[in-house]
């Protein structure tokens, strides 16, 4: 196990491109068919699935997000599907598609009651891709795009996926959070500074309390989720705002850290193991250009992970996986770890920013990963790459041991920033922008003469 104040070189992140300019090339297709206008968007931020996905940065959820930046991708073959959950039957009146490059010549548009037994309302065998835009009549819970015949190499890839209709319900709340100023106008950036193995500092947060809320997915919803170990903020719950979290107490070092990180409970068996002391929260950088990391935005918030993810999902966010004893890179709990060891995961998130939003439908589309150490184009603002490295006392027949969200590569985690704004900006300056390796000072115990961001006291001198 790495000890505190030490981290093992991050990865870099392979992603599918934006093909930004495909965008602006897209031309609006309308079949020539009777059927009624389209009343209510029902789809977006709904559930999606798909048959495959490309890759962990292409899935199912992007073509639902209202994002025209990101996207779903299937893998290379066919038949290919990509399903969203409207959660109540609809009377679907219009279905809308913005395809990547990758699209259909050959598909059907389908809607179940059941998500089993489909039935087609629309279909074509030569399409040709851009924006479709398909009025049609079917009532159904599930609608689905189902692909028969791509256009080239590649698989199915659309940017949005679009489901319009009437659900018998009031339109639901977007879900988008604008920050207030918007950051615009930034140019990822591909500068190479000196080199520093080092651009850290810690944030060391202990165990607060475990509650069934989730402020981020489900806000004002009190035992909606499943039950989630609380750090940080010791106020934390589902009705927590910006506001809230601010005059809440911490149990962070640095008392200017308000904010809220939350993971789901860890048992063995029906007992709850909780994380003993103060917990590592890195802020890294998570591009080559350190000197470009900005301080979060107060009242920016995330999910990383997700708990309907696979293993190679889990992964692909991971820098280790669990671990204990000798046994590392594990996406779900060893089966055994030493007698008095503890078990570890350590789980990066992503670190680039629109710019525009503290939150989206999905609470994950604001943000992205960067690729080959670069923010890309849709995300271009570099913030500190949180990641989250906690320690669980339990050991030996890991059997048991499971997540309240299901197994070991179910973990994902939840970030709500209430730093003190200067307090952040002192630790991002110092020690993210200044190539060091802090502790939770701020200080870099190898290199002295650089001095401290914070005092004794965990606060600005």
């Amino acid at each position: 196990m790495t000890s505190i104040g030490q981290s093992r070189p991050r990865r870099s992140r392979l992603a599918g491109p934006v093909a930004a300019a495909l965008l602006a090339s897209l031309v609006t297709v309308v079949p020539m068919q009777s059927a009624q206008a389209a009343v209510t968007l029902l789809s977006q931020g709904r559930p999606a699935t798909a048959s495959s996905t490309e890759n962990a940065g292409t899935p199912a959820t992007a073509a639902v997000d209202g994002n025209p930046a990101t996207r779903w991708s299937s893998q290379f073959s066919d038949p290919q599907w990509l399903r969203v959950d409207l959660g109540s039957t609809a009377a679907i009146t219009q279905v809308v598609l913005q395809w990547e490059g990758a699209y259909a010549t050959a598909y059907q548009i389908q809607v179940s009651a059941d998500g089993n037994n489909w039935t087609s309302i629309y279909s074509t065998t030569n399409a040709t891709g851009g924006t479709q835009t398909l009025n049609v009549t079917g009532n159904g819970r599930y609608v689905r795009m189902y692909g028969t015949a791509r256009n080239g190499g590649y698989g199915y890839s659309l940017w949005e996926f679009k489901v319009y209709g009437d659900n018998g319900t009031a339109p639901p709340a977007t879900g988008y959070v604008p920050a207030n100023p918007q950051v615009t106008g930034v140019t990822p950036s591909t500068y190479n500074p000196p080199h520093a193995y080092f651009h850290e500092f810690q944030a060391n947060c202990a165990f607060s309390h475990d509650r069934p809320d989730d402020p981020i997915v489900y806000p004002g919803l009190p035992g909606a989720s499943h039950m989630h170990t609380f750090m940080g903020n010791r106020t934390t719950n589902a009705a927590s705002t910006l506001s809230s979290l601010n005059a809440g107490g911490t149990t962070c070092l640095a008392p200017g850290d308000k904010s809220g990180y939350w993971m789901p409970t860890l048992y063995n068996g029906n007992q709850v193991i909780t994380p003993v002391g103060p917990q590592v929260i890195y802020y890294k950088t998570g591009v080559n250009d350190y000197t470009s990391v900005r301080p979060f935005p107060p009242g920016l918030r995330f999910v990383v992970g997700s708990p309907n993810a696979t293993a190679d999902q889990f992964m692909f966010g991971s820098v280790e996986g669990w671990e204990c004893g000798e046994s590392y890179h594990n996406a779900d709990f060893p089966a055994y770890c030493p007698v008095g060891t503890q078990v570890n995961v350590r789980y990066q998130a992503p670190s680039c920013w629109d710019g525009l939003y503290l939150d989206t439908p999905d609470h994950k589309s604001h943000m992205a990963y960067p690729v080959n150490l670069v923010c890309p184009t849709s995300h271009p603002v570099a913030l500190p790459m949180i990641e989250f490295k906690m320690a669980f006392p339990v050991s030996g027949d890991m059997s048991q041991v499971r997540l309240s969200s299901g197994r070991g590569y179910s973990f994902h985690y939840d970030f709500f920033n209430a730093w003190d704004p200067a307090t952040q900006a002192a630790l991002v300056n110092h020690c993210v922008r200044g190539g060091l390796q802090c502790n939770a000072r701020g200080y870099d115990e190898t290199q002295p003469g650089r001095g401290a961001a914070l005092n004794a006291n965990y606060q600005l001198p």
